[in-house]
């Protein structure tokens, strides 16, 4: 009869437990790109997961514990995509256009992402306040260099995630294609306080920057 060495058998049960848990918070990904975060209940997740509620309590606590890992997941998500493209310039509106474009034309390719992500930002704390976090520091380095006239970072926080947000939610319906973007993000620089030519020559410089992504 063979036998099975005791440090396998560990880890493979290591590999069975984080697969499961993988499955649940996929399965919460999912519904929470479909529906309110507060309309979800175990029964749904455990259901989209194909597996029992005896399994969820194995992993989580509670519904806020599984909403919490989705949040962080998604807020490490829409840094690593953008971390690398923001350091290749230091002009702070070329910056917000990168995060911009980058944020819809994922939610293009990947239309369960974009409702994801789309919703996920008003409904995760944690989430919203790096997007805010992020922006606040583009806009004081446009400040300190006098390229646009003083806003408050709340309300520029709206003229770019409102619109960013809702067109992430088209692109994932298929209601947005590729061209509809740099016009759009050209719209919110200007209503940061560029011009329409230097809204348009940053919108240009950040999609060379990420030209090298989308190839």
């Amino acid at each position: 009869m063979a036998t099975i060495d005791p440090a396998r058998r560990a880890a493979i049960g290591v590999e069975r437990r984080a697969r499961s848990r993988a499955l649940l918070v996929q399965a919460a990904r999912t519904l929470i790109g479909k529906r309110p975060v507060d309309a979800i209940t175990v029964s749904d997740v455990t259901d989209e997961a194909g597996m029992s509620k005896g399994a969820f309590y194995g992993h989580f606590h509670d519904l806020d514990a599984l909403r919490s890992a989705v949040a962080n997941e998604l807020s490490e998500e829409l840094q690593a995509r953008i971390v690398v493209y923001r350091a290749r310039t230091e002009d702070p509106f070329i910056k917000i256009a990168i995060g911009c474009l980058n944020y819809i034309e994922r939610a293009r390719r990947e239309p369960g992402w974009g409702a994801l992500a789309a919703r996920g930002i008003w409904a995760f704390p944690n989430v919203a306040q790096e997007a805010r976090r992020r922006l606040t520091e583009d806009l004081d380095a446009a400040a300190a260099q006098d390229l646009r006239a003083p806003i408050k970072a709340e309300i520029a926080f709206d003229l770019v995630v409102g619109p960013v947000l809702q067109a992430m939610r088209s692109a994932s319906e298929g209601r947005l294609s590729e061209p509809d973007a740099p016009p759009l993000v050209a719209g919110i620089l200007r209503a940061l306080g560029l011009s329409a030519s230097e809204a348009a020559a940053s919108v240009d410089a950040a999609r060379r920057i990420l030209s090298a992504q989308f190839d």
